[in-house]
Formats: C-alpha cells, sequence, structure tokens
C-alpha cells in the first residue's frame, strides 16, 4: 500500500547522496551549491507530498468556495451518450439542428433529439479500423480526438480543431474531414485545441496547447511549467496561418468578441484568460481579459456578447503551489504516481462543474456550480443557445444540459 511512499524517501536519499558527491566539488565547480540545494529541495518535497497523498488530507484537495456563486447545475438533465466518452466540444449547425460534439474515439456525433439519439457524422481519420473502443488515449493519434468544433454560418462547414491530426474540414453532409493545417510558420501542430471563426474577415483563430506534448500528455503541459502554446491566424482564401501569440501556457479555448475587436484565448495553466487586439490603437497587442478561481477550458461567446467559460476543475491550494513553482510540478511528475493521482493534484477532492459568465470588459456577471458534483463534473464547454446551456465534457460519457429560465 505503501510502497511508492518508500520508493520517494529512496529517491530522497540517492538524491542526497548524490549531492553530497557534488558537494565535494565545490572548489572546483561554483555551481554545485545550488545544485546541491536544488536536488536536496526537490527530493525533501518529493517525500512530503508522498506522505499527503497517502493520508489524503481533505483540506489540501478541497477546491475553495466562490462567493456569490450559484448552486444551480445539480438541476440540470444528463444526455448519455451510448458507447462514446468526452463531447469535449459543441455546436450547432446553420440550421440550428444539433447540437454535435467530437468524441475520445474520434468521431463527430450529432444529436438527432429524444426519439433517435445521436448518430455518427464525421470522422478525421480514414483509419478506423481498431478504433473500436469508447476510449483509448494509446489509439488517439491514428483515430484522431476533436477538440474544438465550429461551423461556418455562411458555408456550412465544420471546422475541427484535431489534437494529433491537425486542422480540418468537413461539409454540411459530413463524412471523412479533410486536412488543411499541420504546421504552423514551420512548426508541427502537436496538440491542436480549439477555434473560433470571423466569416467576415474569412478568417479563422485557433490555439496549439503546445509544442512539446501531445494531448494524452496533457498533466504533464500543466505540472512541467511548458510555455509552447500557440494562438494563430488561418486565412481560408489563401489557406495561410499566421502566428499571432507564443509562449502560453496550455493555449486553450478561443473566442471572438461580438464587434471583432478581439479574441480571447484560455491559458489554462496560469487560469486566466488574455485577450488579443484586432482592432483599435491596441491592434497586435495582449492583456488579461479575466483571471479566474480554476482551469479554463473552451470559451463561448452568446447572442448578447457575453462570454462562457467553463473551469476543467477550480484551482486549490496544491494545484496552486504545483502549478506556481515549476519545480514542484516537475518533482510531481517524478513520483510514482497514477495519472488519477496526478489529476487529483489538479482537480481537487470534490470534483464538480463550475460555469462562470464574463462581460465584453471580463468582469463576472454569474457563477453556476454543482458544488457537490451530483450531476456534472469536469465540464470543459458551456454553449448558450435559446435559453438553454449546453454543456460538454471531455472525460465524462454524457453532456449536460441546463433551463436557464
Amino acid at each position: 500500500m505503501y510502497s511508492w511512499i518508500v520508493q520517494s524517501f529512496y529517491y530522497m536519499y540517492e538524491l542526497m547522496g548524490i549531492s553530497a558527491g557534488l558537494h565535494t566539488l565545490k572548489s572546483t565547480r561554483p555551481f554545485t551549491d545550488a545544485m546541491n540545494s536544488r536536488l536536496i529541495l526537490t527530493a525533501t518535497t518529493l517525500a512530503i507530498l508522498s506522505i499527503f497523498f497517502a493520508l489524503d488530507p481533505i483540506h489540501l484537495f478541497t477546491p475553495p468556495l466562490i462567493p456569490g456563486s450559484l448552486d444551480k447545475l445539480p438541476d440540470a438533465q444528463v444526455i448519455p451518450l451510448v458507447g462514446a466518452v468526452g463531447p469535449e466540444s459543441l455546436a450547432f449547425d446553420p440550421n440550428g439542428e444539433g447540437p454535435y460534439t467530437g468524441v475520445a474515439d474520434g468521431r463527430i456525433l450529432k444529436w438527432q433529439g429524444e426519439g433517435q439519439g445521436w448518430t455518427e457524422f464525421a470522422v478525421t481519420s480514414p483509419q478506423r479500423k481498431d478504433c473500436v473502443q469508447p476510449q483509448a488515449p494509446h489509439m488517439e493519434h491514428v483515430c484522431g480526438r476533436p477538440l474544438g468544433i465550429r461551423f461556418h454560418p455562411t458555408t456550412g462547414d465544420l471546422y475541427i480543431a484535431d489534437s494529433y491530426l491537425g486542422f480540418h474540414r468537413v461539409g454540411p453532409a459530413g463524412g471523412l474531414a479533410t486536412r488543411l493545417i499541420t504546421e504552423a510558420e514551420g512548426e508541427p501542430l502537436t496538440f491542436t485545441n480549439d477555434l473560433d471563426i470571423d466569416e467576415h474577415e474569412d478568417v479563422i483563430y485557433f490555439t496549439d496547447t503546445s509544442t512539446k506534448f501531445q494531448r494524452r500528455q496533457f498533466i504533464s503541459v500543466i505540472l512541467s511549467g511548458d510555455k509552447t502554446g500557440r494562438l494563430m491566424k488561418y486565412d481560408r482564401s489563401r489557406n495561410e496561418v499566421k502566428v499571432l501569440l507564443r509562449g502560453l501556457a496550455f493555449a486553450n479555448g478561443v473566442a471572438l468578441s461580438k464587434d471583432r475587436s478581439f479574441v480571447l484565448v484560455a491559458e489554462t495553466t496560469n487560469c486566466r484568460v488574455l485577450r488579443f487586439w484586432l482592432q483599435g490603437p491596441k491592434a497586435g497587442t495582449h492583456d488579461v481579459f479575466a483571471e479566474l478561481p480554476g482551469f479554463p477550458d473552451n470559451i463561448r461567446r452568446n447572442s448578447k456578447g457575453e462570454f462562457w467559460v467553463a473551469l476543467h476543475s477550480k484551482k486549490g491550494l496544491l494545484s496552486g503551489w504545483a502549478v506556481s513553482n515549476c519545480w514542484v510540478g516537475k518533482a510531481l511528475l517524478k513520483l510514482p504516481l497514477s495519472f488519477r493521482k496526478l489529476h487529483l493534484v489538479l482537480i481537487g477532492w470534490k470534483v464538480h462543474a463550475t460555469a462562470i459568465k464574463l462581460d465584453e470588459e471580463g468582469r463576472v456577471v454569474e457563477v453556476l456550480e454543482d458544488s457537490q458534483g451530483r450531476t456534472l463534473r469536469l465540464i470543459s464547454e458551456v454553449e448558450e443557445k435559446d435559453g438553454n446551456l449546453w454543456i460538454g465534457s471531455v472525460l465524462m460519457p454524457f453532456m449536460g444540459l441546463y433551463n436557464l429560465h
């Protein structure tokens, strides 16, 4: 039961032994004191964290309350996905039909209503022979993993950010999508994530979360302190891509403002939303649009010009410590911990849904939660349509539907 704690202490002593050896080289290598201190600090951190995980102290893992939040999402309706998992992003076609969503086995599904349920609409990979499991991370690079999806309001084409296979488009009839982009300014797309469309300028804004890690390594992106994410602009008529922002810490959701003067991008690791100005005196620059109490995923604008931000989870004491000090995160990655335990560092003890609505200035207008996680949790997107919130999740086998009235 505690074998991995013993391993961590062994690792601590091993590192301390190495650091003691380095100490003898002090006269010839002046930087060894710093190395010695860092090794001891890292080893100690590993041991302390091991004890924390063994004891599962609730206060370390319980996310903080958000003042003024409304605990209304337990009343949401659950729409199951039969034989599928992870409806990460949602979109309605120009006729108002749907929603459509991408799932973990690489398919795009369409909701036909209570009577007919889900039907297959499109895929991003032609290699579907072995894509038979609802969730198989080791097959995602073959089967595809659609994340952000958006319909072009004029053409009816669906644009897809596939995390492994790049940027795709499929026509209104569905089927096998066409790959449009696999690189930007000479650098391959490694973790294509989300997008938004400006039909007036005929451009699409999209993100690449990291140039080092793939989607199934998303925890490593956060805990390692990776800052290789990018925000890009795709010119449809010229079939060209331009990088607008580099050095982002887990570039994620994208949303264009109603007047098209700026585009938002979620920087998940830093728990904030950035604003890149497209027009006006600040054009070409960026600033912080909103600081958030957790890790933002997708951003979606409503008809009023406000923005719904889905939090994968709120930021707790331990996760805040880990993301604020990359050496702590790297130490965690060295521990013999499963994906579940590493994920627990980020999501906290009580996994539940949190949706935040921001106005056009980045001010918090409303916070909706399922504080006990009774109905919804680990949400990835909130799409407002006709008085309802359609809610996706990158990990759950269902979608949520909440009536705002």
